[in-house]
């Protein structure tokens, strides 16, 4: 009797040790790109359940300085409002649930955000970075 209660309490240790208790999901964004270039923006993935999420930010540029902005869309084909005339986003006119601002070359960042099903667009809002191409949607499943 005595050897099934030590497996059985062995086991549930290993058990609880390595299960995630309500983990968050980590989101790996690399961002890159140098002026007058294409502008990146890529999630290591696209689609995750709703929940606490985290996201591990890397801007991969030698010289630019970049910043991930995270947004919740009212449908998947919201218009994003771009003032052109300071090529940039209009913030103001969106959801946003926070930033990684000031990414130096080489530099890392994280935000944390609880995600509700839907639609979320990332993006960097640095000055002509958005209209080169440094945005990604992630759908946020139930």
């Amino acid at each position: 009797m005595i050897f099934i209660a030590r497996h059985v309490t062995a086991t549930t240790i290993a058990l609880l040790v390595s299960a995630p208790a309500f983990a968050a999901t980590t989101i790996k964004v690399t961002e890159g790109g140098e002026g007058g270039g294409p502008m990146t923006l890529v999630m290591d993935q696209t689609t995750v359940k709703a929940g606490e999420a985290v996201f591990h930010v890397h801007n991969d540029a030698m010289s630019e300085q970049h910043e991930m902005v995270l947004v919740k869309l009212k449908s998947v084909d919201e218009k994003i409002p771009l003032n052109t005339a300071k090529h940039r986003v209009d913030e103001k006119q969106l959801k946003s649930l926070g930033e990684v601002a000031d990414l130096k070359p080489g530099g890392d960042g994280q935000l944390k955000a609880k995600l509700t099903p839907g639609t979320y667009l990332l993006l960097c809002n640095i000055k002509g970075h958005y209209e080169a191409g440094m945005q990604a949607k992630l759908t946020v499943t139930k």
